[in-house]
């Protein structure tokens, strides 16, 4: 099976996965080849590409599926896997079969597929067109809300999910990068992280099976259901905790919408509405994850930098 393979997605799994990335680059085109002999899938061009392989396909009664293809030992994937069996298509795309052994997940295509994000970017990026409105934002907003009360599930008996815990302790990295100090990132908004995720760790409710990356991106619509969420990270924290990446987006695009914290202030009163969930307590774990999704994108970048739109956001959460 020929396959030309970007670049930048091969030195991805270089930087990313060291010996185990490049295995995966080398083995991909054979994988794939027998994956669709297999399973009967004629595997289309893949989609942008970053960190797996992700290609639509048809199945050979002419139904469309994604084939999703990762680096094995990729704990991610593995969570995503086991997150996707938990939901079995309850608001998810569904898993149509896997090869865990091989990294490949043949999933449903949510169709027409488009981004939650369509309904908020053609109105605030287009010339002459006018900025995106409350109202507009706001059914974004009560969509991803709908689609929450459809995810939500108590954790599956003996589960090996990360917990929100083990998350937050990636921001103590931060420190010992500059010696106790916060380099570029604001000591004040740093601090203030570092003090809502003890406080709110300290006293979260029961933990439940959360998505751990809901956002404008990772929300489609589809024909089974009006709205399909798609790669869920798999993740164990209280319900409150799932808001944050959805606080934090579009981005980059929500970091430079003017009056953002108006615009926060009336996603939180439409969840806390929709959703029964303490607003303060969304609001702090929004406010703590976007400085630790800045320091995340800071440890993945070449040359290392804050993601500065997550920042404008935990700002606006203060």
């Amino acid at each position: 099976m020929m396959m030309h393979l970007p670049p930048d997605f091969i030195q991805n799994q270089r930087e990313v996965f060291g010996l185990d990335g490049e295995d995966f680059v080398r083995t991909l085109p054979e994988k794939l080849a027998a994956a669709a002999e297999r399973w009967g899938l004629t595997v289309l061009p893949p989609f942008t590409l970053s960190f797996n392989y992700v290609a639509p396909a048809r199945r050979a009664d002419g139904s469309p599926a994604v084939m999703k293809a990762g680096v094995n030992t990729n704990r991610e994937l593995l969570n995503e896997l086991a997150a996707l069996r938990a939901w079995d298509g309850a608001g998810m795309v569904r898993l149509l079969d896997s090869d865990p052994q091989g990294g490949l997940l043949l999933l449903e295509r949510a169709l027409p597929g488009h981004e939650l994000a369509d309904l908020l970017l053609p109105a605030t990026h287009k010339p002459g067109l006018p900025s995106a409105g409350p109202a507009r934002d706001e059914e974004a907003t009560r969509i991803a809300a709908s689609l929450m009360q459809r995810l939500a599930r108590p954790l599956p008996l003996d589960h090996s999910f990360p917990t929100n815990a083990d998350w937050a302790a990636g921001l103590s990295r931060l420190r010992l990068a500059f010696t106790g100090g916060t380099g570029p990132f604001p000591p004040e908004l740093v601090a203030r992280a570092e003090g809502l995720f003890a406080d709110l760790l300290a006293s979260q409710g029961q933990p439940v099976l959360l998505h751990g990356d809901l956002h404008h991106w990772n929300i489609l619509s589809a024909e089974r259901e009006p709205w399909l969420a798609i790669d869920p990270k798999g993740l164990a924290g209280e319900r409150e905790y799932e808001v944050g990446a959805l606080l934090r987006n579009p981005m980059p695009m929500v970091g430079d919408w003017p009056d953002l914290r108006r615009l926060l202030d009336r996603r939180l009163a439409v969840l806390s509405e929709m959703l029964g969930y303490d607003r303060q307590r969304m609001a702090g774990w929004a406010c703590a994850q976007a400085v630790l999704a800045s320091w995340w994108t800071y440890e993945d970048s070449n040359p290392p930098q804050p993601d500065w739109p997550c920042l404008a956001v935990a700002q606006a959460l203060q």
